[in-house]
């Protein structure tokens, strides 16, 4: 397998991640400037992408021309360029693409939690919480989960969420993600956390979930990485490779 960013703090944590897998051979590191386009001559069957927004799109449909699988945990995809990676699939169908915003079996099981229980409550909003290094606000996984809740939300018939705020700064009610809202904290010594707010006429429940340590994220992207082959066509978020 290959494993492109591999000099980043989450490509780093991936290469060490495969290395010591008996099961897994790491054939090909990439960082910014080495050609994606040789990835296959490389004999890698999979490879890994955490590299930046801007980059990842391109690497990915560069990797399905070549018939290589991916397992990708850049953040920043829009269903434009999703879609695009999906025609380009459909002239490949034995090759699989997984885009997961979050890679923590943890984290996973949080937003797969929160969307099941959307439905019973009134009020829903999300928290996520990360290291000021990170480019993208909110999170790709605050994102994943916003949209979960808010089609378990429309699916149960629900109307908009109660909030009478006529009068805000801007920001200060976080981003609008599907009428759901999400806001993003950026504090040093944080590495992943989110939190989801559910709120009823006299009672909360919140999920949390924390990563803090990166190999808190190698379960999920091993297990992808083992799985991705089995599984054509464009996949969004690890729980469907979870059987949740």
């Amino acid at each position: 397998m290959a494993v492109l960013g591999a000099s980043g703090r989450m490509g780093r944590t991936v290469v060490a991640a495969v290395e010591a897998a008996p099961d897994l051979d790491l054939v090909a590191v990439l960082d910014h400037g080495d050609d994606v386009g040789r990835v296959g001559a490389t004999g890698a069957r999979v490879a890994v992408d955490f590299t930046v927004p801007s980059a990842t799109e391109a690497n990915v449909r560069s990797l399905v021309a070549q018939g290589v699988h991916a397992v990708v945990g850049t953040t920043g995809w829009t269903p434009e360029s999703l879609g695009r990676v999906e025609a380009d699939l459909a002239a490949r169908p034995g090759v699989g693409v997984l885009v997961a915003p979050n890679f923590a079996l943890g984290a996973v099981l949080a937003m797969t939690f929160a969307a099941k229980a959307a439905r019973w409550f009134e009020s829903v909003e999300v928290v996520e919480l990360h290291h000021p290094d990170k480019v993208d606000a909110p999170s790709g996984t605050a994102r994943h989960t916003a949209e979960a809740v808010a089609r378990a939300r429309r699916a149960a018939g629900l109307g908009a969420m109660p909030d009478a705020t006529t009068t805000a700064l801007d920001g200060a009610r976080g981003a609008d993600v599907d009428g759901v809202r999400v806001h993003a904290v950026r504090l040093r010594g944080l590495v992943a956390h989110e939190e989801i707010l559910l709120g009823n006429a006299g009672e909360q429940l919140t999920i949390r979930h924390d990563s803090f340590d990166r190999v808190s994220f190698m379960p999920g992207v091993l297990h992808a990485v083992r799985t991705v082959g089995d599984r054509p066509g464009l996949t969004v978020g690890l729980e469907h490779y979870l059987d949740l």
